[in-house]
């Protein structure tokens, strides 16, 4: 209301002079439709200035083109329009002598302002394209390895389950919780909007690889923590993991495989569950880095002084059936830990729990609308479910159990919350450490690998060719699409210049 209270006394003259009423600057959202007709643009744009982030490009984008509209098209007259945050306007609205060009040309008259019309539009482009519809991600962790290598770039989809409207309102474009190169905030926290999300086409289903905003995320950057440090659910860390429960499930973790509602979990055929061995051999001399790049073992092993032990952290089954042959092979020990075994650095953090990585549950996954009884055991599980992320306050008097001041003995969740985890049994940050991932902290599908880059080849092996253009899902191995995408690049570029040359000789 203030922005619009701004806007209407900083232009109602103009309004006047195009044609306009005075009252008609004072109305939300009628006075900006109005006023792209007097700037000669297109009643949509309106929809833009409505939609977070992209909005804060698009009061730019309408300042100047406000300006041009009245003969205001020097370099200098962009850059005021620009810099003085549309405060311009009022030296527009009442110092100016002007003139309203009525079906003016919308093509810019300077270099300068060409220049910046162009940048402004593109950023405008890529927002709605970053924050609606698909946004690249890079893979830094080996927690998903056989189906996403460190080194791949993805597309994620944000329509597949709906695109998040942004909860910031105020902040840089296309770039996360911090501005690269100043390591500053990218953000104003103090103007939130509440979680709002456009229904998508599809539902998460088990398995799916899913990227979201990491649930307990504190960290000042990516080295440092503090968990007093406050961050709206859309700048938290972004995480990528497979979906392996879903709201109203039931999952265990026995001998490192999820079991759902009592049937173990069976994987796609691109996923390779990995764990980590300790592996004796005969021959202290025998190069573990060999027989690493003889299995196509990425995660290379650490041994002791004289070579005889190495630890591999991730092994998938069908390459220890490949070990198990080798000649120089003593013994192989699976590195897991026992049942009942508490090991205090997972979920849900709690001695009556005597969970660990191999070894966990069974747990209910929470399902929006669904009631659970709640008590002193199981509080521990949905603690955090109930406070951090449905907003409510809890108190424990004695064996009282106090929501919202209230004594109770049921709970009826607001929203579905999903259990993420990776192929790499041990070497993965997962779900198993931190517990539910609720649905408002999902971003999006990965869908594409457009790029793969391998830091540990050389010359041209840095580039997984194999990689490029491949679907991140779907059945049978990955299959590149690079040759259709370039036929299609060629096709388009060419198509283009014979229309070029076909409209100058028309």
């Amino acid at each position: 209301m203030v922005i619009q209270g701004v806007h209407g006394l900083g232009t109602w003259k103009l309004y006047i002079k195009g044609g306009r009423q005075a009252w008609e600057a004072f109305i939300p959202v009628y006075n900006a439709v109005i006023l792209m007709k007097i700037i000669n643009r297109p009643w949509w744009w309106t929809i833009l200035l409505f939609l977070p982030i992209v909005n804060l490009i698009m009061f730019a984008v309408v300042w100047v083109e406000t300006a041009r509209s009245f003969g205001k098209n020097s370099n200098i007259d962009t850059l005021l329009a620009v810099f003085s945050l549309g405060l311009y306007n009022y030296y527009l609205n009442y110092v100016a002598e002007l003139k309203y060009v009525e079906n003016r040309s919308l093509h810019p008259r300077t270099d300068l302002g060409d220049w910046i019309s162009s940048i402004l539009f593109a950023i405008v482009a890529a927002t709605i394209v970053h924050t609606y519809f698909i946004q690249p991600f890079t893979i830094p962790t080996s927690s998903l390895e056989k189906t996403l290598l460190v080194g791949d770039f993805l597309f994620v989809s944000k329509f597949h389950y709906g695109a998040r409207i942004p909860m910031t309102t105020i902040a840089a474009p296309m770039v996360h919780d911090t501005i690269p190169g100043l390591k500053i905030k990218s953000y104003d926290s103090d103007y939130e909007l509440p979680y709002m999300r456009i229904p998508g086409f599809q539902k998460i289903k088990h398995n799916d690889i899913v990227v979201f905003n990491w649930p307990v995320d504190t960290m000042l950057d990516m080295r440092h923590t503090d968990k007093y440090y406050y961050k709206p659910i859309d700048k938290k860390t972004n995480y990528v993991k497979r979906c392996v429960g879903l709201p109203g499930d039931s999952l265990e973790v026995r001998n490192g495989y999820v079991y759902i509602n009592g049937k173990q979990n069976v994987l796609p055929e691109r996923a390779k569950l990995q764990f980590s061995y300790m592996i004796e051999t005969n021959s202290g001399l025998f190069n573990n880095y060999q027989l690493a790049n003889r299995y196509n073992i990425t995660d290379f092993p650490q041994y002791n002084q004289d070579r005889s032990v190495s630890y591999f952290p991730a092994i998938t089954d069908e390459d220890l059936n490949k070990f198990k042959n080798h000649p120089n092979i003593k013994s192989i020990t699976p590195l897991k830990q026992e049942k009942g075994k508490r090991d205090p650095s997972i979920f849900p953090h709690n001695p009556d729990y005597n969970w660990n990585n191999d070894f966990f549950g069974p747990l209910y996954i929470p399902q929006a609308g669904k009631t659970i009884d709640i008590n002193l055991n199981v509080l521990p599980l949905y603690k955090r479910v109930l406070t951090s992320y449905e907003g409510n306050t809890l108190e424990v008097q004695g064996n009282q159990i106090l929501i919202n001041g209230k004594a109770t003995t049921t709970y009826t969740f607001k929203q579905d919350y999903y259990w993420m985890m990776g192929d790499n049994r041990h070497n993965s940050q997962d779900a198993r450490a931190w517990g539910f991932v609720p649905f408002d902290h999902v971003v999006g599908k990965p869908v594409f690998i457009w790029m793969s880059w391998n830091t540990n080849g050389k010359g041209f092996d840095k580039i997984r060719l194999d990689r490029l253009f491949t679907t991140v899902g779907g059945s049978g191995q990955p299959v590149s699409y690079l040759i259709p995408f370039l036929i299609v690049v060629a096709g388009w570029t060419g198509f283009n210049k014979w229309r070029k040359h076909k409209k100058e000789n028309a």
